[in-house]
């Protein structure tokens, strides 16, 4: 695809970058011309889309992290500053699902749920701005902070409670840190994506189940990757100086 927006100068972190959206947004964030940070668990696979990118011309470091450990995303942050410098593009992606009725979700599944999709972002988010305000932040309005939401935080169901609420807890989270940062040159805006085939949804689509809810959708499909590719460059750009605090669904129509 034609990069509609640059990201030449800027150093992104993207928590949950072993696979699906994560991956995606590194190689996508890379061939706009930014240093590319991959953070997650799952070093293997980060490296290997380092690897990638690399190999490809751009710049990128794999490094270990996990969103529920605040010291873990306190290393990362300062692997990045030591290959690159600040970091001023985050996208808190890491999320898991454990699905089922609520009824029947375990207590450490809830936990892991919250933990992961809420104070992972939080933690996230809030270490990335820490350093970008003592950078002076203020001055240079260089702060980009998204968020990735899910329209599951609009709608209700059955078998995905903790992650809906999950999802529109960090929306609600991503308006009030833009709130709270509005004069520190630091953006906060949400995604909201739609159903993708990503490793978090298993084999559900390819289940009698899945096939139905995929013929329910307006469109009969699922959304393309790529479609979040132009919004989420727009606000991890210089051009979204102005744009702080909003929500984006961006569903091919799944939530009409």
């Amino acid at each position: 695809m034609q990069i509609p927006f640059s990201l030449a100068n800027r150093t992104a972190l993207i928590a949950g970058a072993s696979s699906g959206l994560g991956a995606h947004f590194a190689e996508l964030f890379a061939k706009a011309g930014a240093n590319v940070v991959l953070g997650a668990r799952r070093t293997d696979r980060t490296a290997e889309v380092a690897d990638r990118i690399i190999a490809a011309g751009g710049n990128a470091l794999a490094v270990p992290m996990d969103v529920t450990d605040e010291g873990s995303i306190i290393a990362a942050y300062d692997a990045a500053e030591a290959k690159f410098g600040i970091v001023d593009t985050v996208v808190c992606n890491a999320g898991i699902s454990v699905p089922g009725r609520s009824t029947d979700v375990p207590i450490d599944g809830l936990q892991n749920v919250i933990g992961t999709n809420f104070v992972g972002v939080y933690l996230v988010a809030r270490e990335g701005a820490k350093r970008l305000i003592a950078s002076d932040s203020r001055a240079k309005e260089n702060g980009r902070i998204t968020i990735i939401g899910s329209i599951t935080s609009r709608l209700t169901g059955e078998g995905d409670s903790a992650y809906a609420a999950s999802k529109a807890g960090v929306a609600h989270l991503g308006r009030n840190l833009a709130r709270e940062w509005v004069r520190q040159g630091v953006n906060v805006n949400t995604v909201h994506p739609g159903y993708i085939a990503t490793e978090i949804q298993g084999d559900w689509f390819q289940t009698e189940g899945g096939k139905n809810q995929i013929a329910a959708f307006h469109r009969r499909r699922l959304q393309d990757m790529s479609s979040l590719d132009a919004m989420m460059l727009y606000l991890s750009s210089d051009a979204a100086n102005s744009v702080t605090g909003s929500e984006f669904v961006i569903d091919d129509g799944q939530s009409l």
